[in-house]
């Protein structure tokens, strides 16, 4: 069997450590006679499993006490209607900053609950930097500000949080979840899809200051109240479980490699390889302004459609695949999550230096 670098954006790669455990117990864990795919959500076998994937969790990311912990099902777009449900209540606005396709997706979905408000965009230059606010720029009457961390599409990231006063901060963390350490009490409320850097699609992260449950719009539909899964321990209806075992696996998996600054100097180690190539080429360019770049997902251009088309497809002919850049955008994108080992950098690199010397 040969396995592929596999640059997509999601779902993506998985650490072949947890895929190998994976297929081990596939038939049966433990000594349970069965799959967990099979277990009953409600078995203590199956709780165990639950409970350790919370608990290294907490571990990996520091998560206080005065936080939920929520594995939820319907992606993180669900979450664009679940937030402003849940938490646009007091004064019915919230802020939110444009830096791509998702974080207006979110702000567009909220637009329809309350009075969102669209406090800085950067549109204007194709989403390829993160655009620069202060603390006046927000309304602090917002019952939240809204950002997306990390840019899947377009390749940037927030290196320095926004100041937004006492206005609780919620941040889409989809793309950059467990990639380093992150301060989460700076945060109200943080949530991520799983299917870039946590486990298959299917399971939704979401991890939610105590304060802010509990205060949810009169008409908040049942299943989309933090409240109802916050009391339920995630177990409100029967979770996406072979997911959070996976989960499970991944976080065990980074805790064995040595935590979130070990994943960190192994990200900027990779994404130092590819920028310092991208610099210097002479065919290959990145989209992003240096200060904002991301360390997950790095697009780049030939300038030509036409090279850009025979790159992809050259590239997947060499064992480089789901490389090429989201359709609204165009050229080639790299996603080099926690997965991806510093030696397929290495390979891409050389594959694209024999490439630009071809063409």
């Amino acid at each position: 069997m040969s396995r592929v670098y596999n640059f997509s954006a999601g779902p993506s790669m998985l650490p072949e450590e947890v895929l190998k455990t994976a297929a081990d117990e596939m038939l049966e864990f433990g000594t349970t006679g069965q799959s967990v795919m099979e277990m009953s959500h409600r078995s203590k076998e199956y709780q165990a499993i639950f409970d350790e994937a919370e608990a290294n969790l907490r571990e990996i990311m520091n998560i206080p006490d005065n936080y939920d912990v929520l594995f939820l099902q319907g992606g993180a777009s669900t979450q664009f209607a679940m937030v402003p449900f849940n938490l646009m209540n007091k004064n019915k606005k919230a802020d939110y900053i444009i830096t791509g396709q998702w974080a207006n997706k979110a702000y567009k979905e909220a637009a329809r609950y309350g009075n969102a408000r669209a406090v800085a965009s950067s549109a204007d230059k194709t989403f390829s930097y993160i655009p620069k606010t202060t603390r006046d720029d927000f309304d602090k009457d917002a019952d939240y500000v809204h950002i997306c961390m990390n840019n899947t599409i377009y390749g940037t990231k927030y290196h320095e949080l926004p100041d937004t006063g006492d206005v609780p901060l919620v941040a889409d963390i989809s793309s950059c979840i467990l990639s380093e350490p992150i301060d989460v009490t700076k945060f109200g409320m943080l949530y991520a899809g799983a299917q870039k850097n946590v486990a298959p699609a299917g399971v939704t992260i979401v991890i939610i200051r105590k304060d802010l449950v509990g205060n949810a719009m009169e008409q908040t539909p049942t299943m989309l109240n933090y409240q109802t899964h916050a009391d339920n321990g995630s177990m409100f209806n029967t979770p996406p479980c072979y997911c959070i075992y996976v989960a499970g696996l991944v976080f065990k998996w980074i805790k064995k490699m040595g935590g979130l600054e070990k994943m960190k100097e192994i990200n900027v180690k990779k994404a130092t390889i590819l920028y310092d190539f991208l610099d210097n080429s002479k065919l290959f360019k990145g989209t992003v302004v240096p200060e904002d770049r991301s360390l997950m997902n790095v697009p780049f251009v030939t300038g030509n459609e036409e090279l850009d088309a025979k790159f992809v497809a050259e590239a997947k002919k060499a064992g480089f695949v789901n490389i090429k850049g989201h359709r609204s955008v165009g050229g080639m994108r790299a996603s080099i999550y926690n997965a991806m080992p510093v030696e397929g950098v290495e390979k891409l690199v050389e594959f694209m230096k024999k490439f630009e010397e071809e063409n």
